[in-house]
């Protein structure tokens, strides 16, 4: 099967805010429930020569904090390992939303 840039679900923020609870409940109080990635940094990612879409990986740092790592795949769902790669993504806790279903 290859990729064709429509990958994905789109859901409810119902479904979403039942998925980030069940995670939630996972983990000790203050460890990591999301990351945010600018869109700058996600457009380098797309602009890429046969980028079809983002594959995100989980990572965890030298310090053992939790981080993902974006990177654009082709529609032979290869990831573009020779071209953008992005880490050290912003982690909530600290840069968090204001509370909302997704996050309290």
């Amino acid at each position: 099967m290859s990729f064709n840039g429509d990958e994905g679900t789109v859901v409810t923020l119902r479904e979403a805010s039942v998925w980030t609870a069940n995670y939630r409940k996972t983990i000790p109080v203050g460890g990591t429930i999301a990351h945010f990635i600018g869109k700058n940094k996600l457009n380098m990612i797309l602009q890429q020569k046969d980028c079809v879409g983002v594959r995100v990986y989980y990572g965890i740092d030298e310090k053992g904090n939790k981080n993902l790592v974006f990177v654009g795949a082709d529609a032979n769902q290869n990831d573009l390992v020779n071209g953008v790669i992005v880490e050290y993504v912003s982690a909530c806790p600290t840069s968090c939303s204001s509370p909302n279903s997704l996050n309290s």
